[in-house]
This record gives structure tokens, C-alpha cells and sequence, in this order.
């Protein structure tokens, strides 16, 4: 397929219908291949011509996926090796319940730092976070706003599915990447505390039952052994930075993982560990596949200089692109990994032609990806109601709070990026 053989709106109505398909409980990644598909055909391109466009974009998803594949070597030995929730108690215990919402929230981004999705930090947080909720006497909004916006904001300074793809997009090196994003990342940490005092005020909260809290018997590890995996990958992405020595994170992530099992002598569960990894991050990487294919129709339309000539209309510069299309396409995909994927694909290009550094535009359009990616059709949303045994209605009233978080590290980025043009 040539460039620009599909119509703007013939791709953005496949999107629309693969959100429908979505919020109708069809799986994400067949959403998005039929959005894709009919995308394709409503805008002129042809049944041949698009099933090309899509296998295109699905090549430029490899590399990403090689790298979340490899990942679940050390998600699974964090899980399987009781360390998530090591390093959870611990930052919670150290804190105490007077500040048990930083503690929280800090927990999350903490697990988020090193390596872990940030659905499953979350998930790994949840119920030491509800025990020190009920002891602290908090309503349950104010623990699981804390958890989440501590997610997001540890989920944009990590090695993490939607910072990789950013990074890939925008051909950055991704400890630049994770350390550029830092500030936004504390804004969004600071945002999220005080909303989350916010709602700890106010008299109509959930308050954390007894059934709620759940008491692990397992025998877990020291703290230094829970630490030791991630310590090990970030040491190892951090040396081209400090002493210009590159560690490929294809390679940094799993040799974490395997430092983490050697630390909490647990090597001989090896291969159950990385079976068990990889059954957690698969979903992701199919994810990844079926964004490929709604990336890849979209780079045959010219909706990136629509985009540029809506935003000059409206006397918008076109660096804006990049905050702005990372909340849009997290809007319509409930994700940040799926929102951050299309539009570091789609814009990539059309905001270094407008002169935006291309280490600026992937911070910024990595932190808008994490304004609106827990709407209720995404998993993020059902995962972490699950976790902290909240009802849809419950739930949804956190949206607007999250939004609020990830627009904070949005803007801060911008500002960044403004105060250095």
C-alpha cells in the first residue's frame, strides 16, 4: 500500500468500531484487527491493500515485542519468588499508617520502576495497601487512587511496555527516556498524593472491610534478596549513560530476572518461573500485534498532516501533537501501551519534521498515553476493580482523579519541553 491510499476518516471509523468491539467484551486484539480491516476498506484502500498496510505496521511491532517477551523472565521471578510483595510490605511497614498514602502510592510506582506492568504492580500491591488502609482507618477510593496514580507515575520512568515502544518509535535510547520523564513522573506522584488526601476527607467513602484484606502465608524473602533482580537491570540499562557501555534491554530484563532467582535461591524453579512469565506477558505482546495493524493503516492516510492542519486552525503549535495524541489514542484503547504504541507510530515522523526533538516528543507523548487509559474497556480498569473489590459505579468516579494524574505529568513535560525549545 502507497502512502496516503486510505482516507482519515475511513481509518478513524475502523478505530471507532474496534472500541466498540471492545466495550462489548470482544478481545482487544480482534478488536482491533477488524477495526483495522474495515478501517482499511472504508477509506478506499482495498481488501489486498490493507491486509499489506497491516502486516507493515505488525513488522514495526517486532522489535517491541521481542522486548516484552523477554520481560516476562523477570515479571515472573518478581511474582513466583514472592518479591513484588516484599518490596510492597516493606515501603508500606517503612512508612507507617501516617503516611500510608505515600507509602502506597510509592510502593506502586516503586514495582513499576523495576519492570513490573503496572496492571500486575498493582495487583501485587493491592492487598498489603488495603490492610494498611483499614488499620489507618482510610476509605477505600483514597487506596486505590494512591495505588493508581502511583502506577502511572512509576510506569513512566520504567523499562515498562509503553515507555519501550515510545522509545523504539522515536528511536531514543530508553534509559534517556526513563530519566527525562522523572519530573513528570514526581508531578504526577505529588498530584496523586493530594488527591488522594482529598478523597480520604470525604464522609461518603467505601471503607475497607475485613473480607478485603488478604494475609499471605508464604515465606518471602529478605528485602535485599526482593531487590536484588530489578537492581541488576536497572544497573545494567543504566551504564550507557554512565560509562557509555550499552546493555540491550532484550538482554538487561531477563538477566534480572535471573539474578532474582539466584538471589532468592530459587534457580531450580527456572523454567516454571519463565513459563509462567511468559503466560503473563503474552497478552501484551498479542496486544502490541493487533495495534500494529491499526499503526499500519493509519500510516497510509494522511492523518498525521490533518492532525497539524486542525491544530494550526485552532492556532495550536504542532509540538502539541505529542501530549495530545497520546491521550487521545489512550482514550480510545483503554491502555497505555496500546495508546503510546499508535500515536509514537503515527506522529513520530510529522513531529520531527515540525522540528520537536525527538527525545522531548516521546516524553510528552508517553506521558499523555497516561491520562485516560482506564477507561471501563480497557483491562487496566476490570484488573485493578478486581483487585481492590470495588464496584463498576465505584470505580468508574476514580476516572476523573486518574485523568488528572497523567494530564499533570502531561503538562509538566510540556512545560519541559517548552522551557528548553
Amino acid at each position: 500500500m502507497t502512502p496516503a491510499t486510505v482516507s482519515s476518516l475511513g481509518a478513524l471509523a475502523g478505530l471507532v468500531f474496534a472500541i466498540v468491539m471492545i466495550i462489548f467484551n470482544a478481545p482487544p486484539f480482534y478488536g482491533l484487527v477488524v477495526g483495522a480491516l474495515l478501517g482499511g476498506i472504508l477509506g478506499g484502500g482495498g481488501l489486498d491493500a490493507t491486509v499489506a498496510a497491516m502486516v507493515s505496521g505488525i513488522q514495526g511491532m517486532t522489535r517491541p515485542i521481542l522486548l516484552i517477551l523477554t520481560s516476562g523472565v523477570l515479571i515472573g521471578a518478581m511474582i513466583r519468588t514472592g518479591s513484588t510483595e516484599k518490596l510492597a510490605e516493606s515501603i508500606i511497614k517503612a512508612f507507617g499508617t501516617k503516611r500510608a498514602l505515600f507509602a502506597i502510592a510509592f510502593a506502586a510506582a516503586l514495582l513499576c520502576v523495576a519492570g513490573v506492568f503496572v496492571d500486575i504492580a498493582l495487583i501485587a500491591v493491592a492487598p498489603v495497601a488495603l490492610a494498611v488502609g483499614r488499620r489507618a482507618n482510610l476509605n477505600k477510593e483514597s487506596v486505590a487512587l494512591a495505588m493508581l496514580g502511583g502506577g502511572k507515575a512509576g510506569n513512566l520512568i520504567s523499562p515498562n511496555p509503553s515507555t519501550i515502544a515510545t522509545a523504539e518509535a522515536f528511536n531514543v535510547d530508553l534509559t534517556s527516556l526513563m530519566g527525562n520523564s522523572l519530573l513528570p513522573a514526581l508531578a504526577a506522584l505529588l498530584m496523586t498524593i493530594l488527591l488522594a488526601r482529598y478523597l480520604a476527607k470525604r464522609k461518603d467513602g467505601l471503607p475497607v472491610r475485613l473480607t478485603d484484606v488478604e494475609e499471605s502465608s508464604a515465606t518471602l524473602p529478605t528485602l535485599v534478596e526482593a531487590a536484588f533482580g530489578p537492581a541488576v537491570t536497572l544497573f545494567l540499562l543504566t551504564l550507557r549513560p554512565l560509562c557509555g557501555i550499552s546493555v540491550d534491554p532484550i538482554v538487561a530484563l531477563p538477566v534480572g530476572g535471573l539474578a532474582c532467582l539466584l538471589a532468592t535461591r530459587r534457580v531450580h524453579e527456572a523454567v516454571e518461573t519463565t513459563k509462567y512469565g511468559l503466560s503473563r506477558v503474552s497478552g501484551v505482546a498479542i496486544l502490541f500485534i493487533g495495534t500494529g495493524t491499526i499503526a499500519g493503516v493509519v500510516s497510509a492516510t494522511t492523518l498525521e498532516q490533518d492532525f497539524v492542519r486542525i491544530l494550526h486552525a485552532l492556532h495550536i503549535h504542532a509540538f502539541m501533537l505529542a501530549p495530545l495524541s497520546g491521550a487521545l489514542f489512550s482514550c480510545a484503547t483503554a491502555s497505555t501501551t496500546a495508546g503510546a504504541t499508535l500515536a509514537s507510530q503515527t506522529f513520530a515522523g510529522t513531529l520531527a519534521d515540525q522540528g520537536v526533538a525527538p527525545l522531548a516528543a516521546a516524553t510528552m507523548t508517553n506521558a499523555g498515553a497516561t491520562t485516560f487509559n482506564s477507561f471501563p474497556h480497557g483491562s487496566f480498569f476490570l484488573a485493578t476493580a478486581d483487585a481492590t473489590y470495588m464496584s463498576f459505579g465505584k470505580r468508574t468516579r476514580l476516572i476523573p482523579y486518574e485523568a488528572l494524574v497523567g494530564a499533570t505529568s502531561a503538562a509538566v513535560a510540556t512545560a519541559l519541553y517548552l522551557l528548553n525549545a
